[in-house]
């Protein structure tokens, strides 16, 4: 009768393992995953995402999935396959990023598909180049005011002086001055909960909220926040369209307002998730290279005076 259970089970995990890891279309790229059920390669991949992808790059290919937390996700390394993937006609953006935005910011999917086409047709019009003139004057003033405050001279972090320079410019151009904490006492709280929203988005987009704790305490510390913000942006609405923030707009074309908050958090992580980090590079390498440094400083003189 052991015996039997025993064998029951190990044909239960070779029947798993089969299901998941080897039973495919033999013109499907190759698979990486593990004998750890659901999980898959998250924790390798976890651990050192970079090397991992360069690894697997290496050994399988330009193309190839990693099966991680119940899903597969297939990288795509070369510019012709970028290329082909992005003209196919099976890709759909909608379900691609559905279930990612729901676990990131708890917007339903009937929500989501409900507010998605209408919602990014009025941010690719209002961010669209032909309107980006529209922000940059605000922006440039912005910049000028935070960075006064930074001196002349001294040493420090340059993540963290990007990130300081940048959160409150690109708040105040995009939410509306003074609607999102921009205060030096106010900001300090507002940091520790959106850097780690931010560190852990990736893992949390595609995760239960269950294994994430700390990121999902700031995420609820986050969303208090944005009942403010938005319940700030409703009162000061304007009727003429062009004083409208971007989260104004968003208020006026989303269906649910009970999911503002959620939309508006949303907003505030798109604006900085990437911006942040290109910033960074950008003066990083700027700085490593005194002619590009020196070229580069001629021309801001050039506009903005020495």
């Amino acid at each position: 009768m052991a015996l039997a259970v025993l064998l029951a089970a190990v044909l239960g995990l070779l029947i798993v393992k089969a299901v998941l890891f080897q039973l495919r279309n033999p013109s499907c790229p190759p698979c990486i995953g593990s004998w750890i059920p659901w999980f898959g390669a998250a924790f390798q991949f976890g651990k050192a995402p970079l090397e991992f992808i360069e690894q697997a790059r290496s050994k399988h290919g330009p193309v190839f999935t990693v099966f991680a937390v119940g899903k597969r996700f297939t990288f795509v390394t070369e510019e012709e396959g970028t290329e082909a993937f992005f003209k196919s006609k099976d890709l759909n953006f909608e379900q691609a990023v559905q279930q990612a935005v729901e676990n990131a910011v708890s917007v339903p999917a009937e929500a989501f598909y409900q507010n998605h086409g209408n919602l990014y047709s009025m941010m690719k019009g209002k961010m669209g180049p032909s309107n980006l003139h529209m922000f940059t004057g605000t922006l440039c003033k912005e910049l000028h005011e935070h960075m006064a405050h930074l001196g002349t001279e001294g040493t420090g972090d340059l993540n963290d002086l990007v990130r300081h320079v940048m959160y409150p410019a690109v708040v105040n151009t995009l939410f509306g001055k003074g609607i999102c904490p921009t205060s030096q006492s106010e900001i300090k709280e507002f940091e520790v909960h959106f850097q780690k929203y931010d560190e852990d988005f990736e893992y949390a987009s595609q995760m239960p909220e269950c294994f994430l704790r700390n990121w999902s305490k700031s995420k609820k510390w986050l969303l208090k926040l944005f009942e403010k913000v938005v319940s700030d942006a409703e009162r000061t609405n304007p009727s003429e369209t062009t004083s409208k923030t971007l989260l104004q707009h968003l208020l006026d074309n989303l269906q649910g307002k009970h999911l503002a908050p959620n939309y508006g958090l949303l907003m505030l992580w798109a604006s900085q998730a990437n911006a942040v980090p290109i910033a960074f590079w950008t003066l990083a390498f700027i700085l490593s290279y005194p002619s590009i440094y020196k070229k580069i400083m001629e021309d801001l003189a050039s506009v903005f005076g020495k």
